[in-house]
């Protein structure tokens, strides 16, 4: 009952409201213009009876509605923009600049649209990221065995005040306590529902979450203190792995995951979260039967605590429990990711 294709009404209703969870799974075409449009498209909305449903492009184009040049549907779903791109190049070319607001205009972008964009796509500003990559080459430095004043230069500091207050700030320690330290690794992850955010070790994976999910900050604060290490922006092996095993998923490919995780969590939480890695594609289970299948039929609750508690996104499916009725339930993502995960395993698994 979950996955039956909602009525055009019900379609209609997540158009005027662009509604993401159904992005990807289905297009409005609009008989007034010849246009066909995504569910998520800023342009004025046409009226009810104006507008039809496919479940495909192809059926639009067969059915002689050209795609909309505002919302560009004929797009990957969840391209990066452009401009967004260009900037994470340049970044990457050089990421220990000390990027201004001219250098976003020398190179014929204004800053105040690119504020923008890397907040909704990242959750800060692309000169934030600047910096938190040239505070992850400082710390480097630091633990490398450096002075404090080469690790000061290197980040671009002329204040010693300043850079030892923006250390401690970002990791947690004085510059001087950095030392020695092993650091992980951050960076962000493109996917077509959002960006994630991966850190880990030289070895294993420790946190793989979307950005906007509230627990994070709380998560990294955890991690920090839990393992003692430094985080900076940068990447280990793990992320780099990750990275390819989520874009084979979200391509359709069944290939499962095979990146190591650190492991965090009590016993119990790591039998429930074995569990969940054992729960096929394509199927969703409830608290209750994983319980059950654990041997231990009365600690549902346990269950979905544990179940919240998870900070492997997708990798450690939570998405694939839902209540007893079968309805949706809470997850930290949003639960228009959750049946936007659901509905994807359940088309991956409908090709095998």
């Amino acid at each position: 009952m979950l996955f039956e294709r909602p009525s055009d009404d019900i379609l209609y209703d997540a158009l005027v409201a662009r509604d993401a969870s159904y992005e990807g799974f289905a297009w409005a075409a609009v008989k007034t213009t010849g246009i066909f449009c995504r569910l998520t498209c800023p342009a004025r909305k046409p009226k009810r009876e104006n507008t039809n449903f496919f479940e495909t492009i192809a059926e639009c184009l067969e059915a002689g509605f050209r795609p909309c040049s505002r919302c560009r549907p004929m797009l990957k779903f969840g391209e990066a923009d452009p401009m967004v791109t260009r900037l994470v190049d340049a970044l990457d070319a050089e990421p220990f600049r000390r990027w201004s607001e001219d250098d976003v205009t020398a190179l014929g972008i204004d800053p105040s649209t690119a504020r923008r964009a890397f907040k909704r796509q990242f959750g800060m500003s692309f000169l934030e990221m600047a910096r938190l990559r040239r505070m992850g080459k400082a710390a480097e430095t630091l633990n490398e065995g450096a002075s404090v004043i080469d690790a000061q230069l290197d980040a671009g500091f002329e204040s010693g005040s300043g850079f030892r207050a923006a250390v401690t700030k970002l990791f947690g320690a004085a510059p001087a306590h950095l030392r020695g330290k092993e650091l992980l690794r951050a960076d962000w992850i493109e996917t077509p529902i959002g960006p994630m955010m991966a850190i880990a070790d030289a070895h294993a994976l420790h946190i793989l979450e979307f950005a906007e999910r509230k627990a994070l900050p709380a998560e990294i604060k955890k991690l920090q203190t839990f393992t003692g290490s430094g985080i900076v922006m940068g990447r280990h092996p793990p992320i780099d792995q990750i990275e390819a095993e989520l874009k084979a998923y979200f391509a359709g490919e069944d290939r499962g995951f095979e990146t190591r995780i650190a492991g965090h969590g009590s016993s119990f939480q790591r039998q429930v979260w074995d569990a969940l890695r054992a729960i096929p594609v394509g199927i969703s289970q409830t608290y209750g039967s994983v319980a059950a299948g654990l041997g231990l039929p009365s600690s549902t609750r346990a269950v979905a605590g544990a179940n919240g508690a998870n900070q492997i996104a997708i990798v450690i499916p939570c998405h694939r429990l839902v209540g007893a009725d079968g309805s949706l339930t809470g997850y930290g993502g949003g639960l228009w990711r959750k049946r936007w995960l659901l509905e994807h395993e359940r088309r991956m698994a409908g090709k095998r």
